[in-house]
């Protein structure tokens, strides 16, 4: 078995080989990262980067100064920006990869930019904002050969990898259909939610023309109203429950059932909406292609949220078995299983199950941009699972409608004006051109 000191051994050996390491200025053999995004997850992703004993950080960007002072504490060497394009323009050939870790409107806008300057990149879930941004980020990722992963870190959690090995196995035979549900109530908890009136000043160390971005430009509102935490809330910057745990809890689902087609229709219920914010509870019932390890030509997926849960008739679980929180129900021929999100599954009938050993999601993204070995959970299968996440919020825009969707043409083909929300009309000067 190769140990820890061989593979830095091979890794230095073949670093040359490396798609976008730096030549020459890299006299210390350390992958230099940037930050783009520097607290909350943005903190936790650096932070658990920097653990990494071939890492060393170059510099940060956050469009809030205020939210940089861990990071400094981390790296006082690294120059500090506001504006992520200054930190690319100066430093240049000092960053060999970059975190992304912004509101999900500018993942795309940054993602492409970076990947287009041959810059390796890890960025948060969803991946884009909306289904034609997740396309162009798994196709630019290809073409500009650059290692990348989705920011779901439970994909490499022992629960996670146990769940796939177990599906995968035939523990409970072919799958027959999957519930996948979110406890958290959607963000915009009523749809009565509109925009504030009373507006405070922007803060002194916000630049809130850089965090608006790409979007509709708007007054800022006041702490927590969007920056930092809110803007999950607004259809302008997030992209609600569905969004913010989709790409999570359906990743296990499409790992062990090996989804790599969109799916073919969907259709959502939901408590209301408005044209600002999400509802507050949401149910969207996906078809998708089957496959292998499914039974059926075609085959249902139903996703929940807002403390929706499915009903476990059907299942193999004792009738007053409860479910747990979030997570995902998988309902075989032989047998179903119930997977908490970060939990260990329960198998039923009772079933021992191998145990699968969980790997270090952030270290496993270094060691690939050391190596030029492409880790799982790359852009070419965080794009495809991103876009049927937001397909999924398509539908939630016309509810009780079926929507039929081509993935070659990308055409919702029954229902033209849904089409509509594929991509969004960027904001003078925030341009994003797609990848020829």
């Amino acid at each position: 078995m190769q140990t820890r000191r061989s593979f830095l051994q091979t890794a230095a050996a073949s670093v040359l080989a490396a798609p976008a390491i730096v030549r020459g200025q890299n006299l210390n053999s350390k992958l230099q990262i940037a930050g783009i995004g520097c607290e909350g997850k943005g903190w936790s992703d650096i932070h658990e980067m920097s653990s990494h004993e071939r890492v060393a950080f170059s510099g940060f960007t956050d469009v809030d100064l205020s939210r940089t002072e861990k990071v400094r504490m981390l790296a006082p060497d690294a120059p500090v920006f506001q504006d992520y394009r200054e930190m690319m323009s100066e430093l240049g050939d000092r960053i060999d990869a970059v975190t992304v870790s912004t509101p999900d409107h500018m993942h795309a806008y940054i993602g492409l930019d970076v990947m287009r300057q041959g810059k390796h990149v890890y960025c948060q879930k969803p991946l884009t904002h909306n289904v034609w941004e997740a396309r162009q980020m798994a196709l630019q990722a290809k073409k500009s050969n650059v290692i990348t992963r989705l920011g779901n870190q439970i994909h490499s959690h022992e629960f996670y990898r146990t769940c796939v090995q177990a599906i995968q196995s035939g523990t409970i035979g072919k799958v027959k259909e999957v519930h996948s549900w979110c406890g958290a109530t959607g963000h915009g908890k009523s749809f009565h939610i509109s925009r504030p009136k009373n507006l405070a000043e922007v803060p002194a160390t916000l630049n809130w023309n850089l965090w608006v971005g790409v979007a509709p430009m708007r007054p800022y509102g006041d702490w927590k109203v969007y920056h930092p935490w809110g803007w999950r809330d607004w259809q302008d910057f997030g992209n609600g429950a569905l969004g913010d745990f989709g790409c999570h809890i359906l990743d296990p689902v499409f790992t062990a059932l090996k989804i790599n087609q969109a799916p073919v229709e969907f259709t959502a219920d939901h408590t209301g909406m408005n044209d600002e914010v999400w509802p507050a509870q949401t149910t969207v019932k996906y078809i998708f292609p089957g496959t292998e390890l499914t039974s059926g030509q075609t085959f249902p997926i139903t996703w929940y949220d807002g403390g929706r849960l499915p009903k476990t008739s059907g299942s193999h679980l004792p009738k007053f078995e409860g479910l747990p929180s979030s997570g995902s129900l998988f309902i075989g021929e032989n047998g179903s299983i119930v997977l908490p999100h970060v939990g260990e599954l329960r198998v039923y009938p009772e079933t021992i199950v191998e145990k699968i050993d969980g790997q270090n999601h952030y270290h496993g993204w270094v060691d690939g941009c050391i190596t030029g070995n492409q880790p799982s959970d790359g852009f070419d299968y965080g794009g495809p699972l991103t876009e049927a996440v937001l397909l999924g919020n398509i539908a939630v825009r016309y509810r009780d409608t079926k929507l039929t969707w081509d993935p070659g043409t990308m055409r919702i083909t029954n229902h033209d004006e849904a089409n509509q929300w594929l991509r969004r009309d960027y904001r003078d000067g925030w341009d994003i051109k797609s990848v020829e």
